[in-house]
């Protein structure tokens, strides 16, 4: 084990900022070079070849691909909108099978932007209990767009759980790469499952000395970082619900509680990708489609809340000037 005295300052520093550090000490986290490196090392850790890991629809279009590298299985379990989005948690149990090995939240879900309820997370829990791992990737936690505090995933104390984490959001620092998983659950299981880590983490060696020696003081930082991103996207979104409830135009933006998007449902005669393409080619504007994170029925747009407010209001207007167009 290679534990260097910038390593434990940097774990300690990680452990500072995770609510307050009641959840995790410095022993119970292990450093990575990202969250899709932290995926990798879960999924080698819990997985043999052929084994499925559960995966929600609708979100981030990066599971099927970091499994299949790991040559696991994705089996998608299904988010559902109505006035809000919540897991369905008859399908997620129908799902699960012997060679289930772990089920993945993102705690709130990107793009859709919903928390787990403290009833979504302890039923949860109670179905992974102590046969199949926990994975919540919670790097958007601190986006909320209320002050109203959400559950973590370290809370669903019964199964063995891994929380992921990184600088480049939490910081807003994608480039510094440096991410964490943070092990909680049974004593037992995640003794184990710390140990296995730390011996896969060394064979690969992927964390840089200076990030980790930055750490400290990056995240020192970054709730002046969080602040201000809060008040960029609170402020977007606050703008885009009065402008769609004013305008009359044909959009709805999806109800959420956090995160960094917008959801808008909008009519799409000629499809998503082909209105996506001609906001491109027209507007010079970069949206995405539904399709690309698995949105389902009806035609959806996915919107940057962080851009400046002026850059925002002109996308509006450009999609609404392109579905004038018919």
């Amino acid at each position: 084990m290679r534990r260097t005295r910038v390593a434990c300052a940097a774990r300690g520093a990680v452990a500072a900022v995770l609510a307050g550090g009641a959840r995790y000490g410095p022993r119970d986290l292990l450093l990575t070079c990202s969250t899709s490196e932290s995926y990798a090392l879960l999924f080698k850790l819990l997985c043999s070849p052929g084994d499925q890991v559960l995966v929600p629809r609708p979100s981030y279009p990066l599971f099927e691909w970091l499994t299949r590298l790991e040559g696991v299985e994705a089996v998608p379990y299904a988010l559902h909108y109505a006035g809000g989005w919540q897991i369905d948690l008859g399908e997620l149990r129908q799902r699960l099978g012997p060679r289930t090995r772990a089920v993945v939240v993102v705690n709130p879900n990107n793009p859709t932007g919903n928390y787990l309820s403290a009833g979504e997370l302890a039923e949860l829990a109670a179905v992974c209990g102590r046969r199949v791992a926990l994975i919540g990737d919670e790097v958007f936690h601190e986006y909320g767009w209320t002050d109203q505090p959400q559950v973590r995933i370290a809370e669903a104390s019964q199964a063995l759980t891994f929380h992921l984490g990184g600088l480049s959001k939490l910081v807003g620092l994608p480039q510094l790469k440096l991410g964490w998983i943070g092990v909680a659950g049974p004593a037992a299981l995640r003794r184990a499952a710390l140990r296995r880590l730390e011996l896969i983490a060394d064979n690969y060696l992927s964390v840089g000395a200076p990030v980790q020696l930055a750490a400290p003081r990056l995240l020192a930082l970054g709730e002046l970082v969080q602040q201000q991103l809060r008040a960029r996207v609170r402020a977007n979104r606050d703008w885009l619900v009065q402008h769609l409830r004013e305008s009359g135009a044909p959009i709805s933006l999806l109800e959420a509680a956090g995160g960094w998007s917008g959801v808008l449902r909008i009519p799409a005669p000629r499809g998503e990708e082909a209105l996506a393409l001609d906001l491109l080619d027209r507007e010079q504007l970069v949206v995405h489609p539904g399709y690309f994170f698995d949105l389902g029925s009806g035609s959806h747009l996915v919107v940057s809340l962080i851009v400046p407010p002026e850059v925002l209001r002109a996308g509006v207007a450009a999609i609404e000037r392109e579905l004038a167009r018919g």
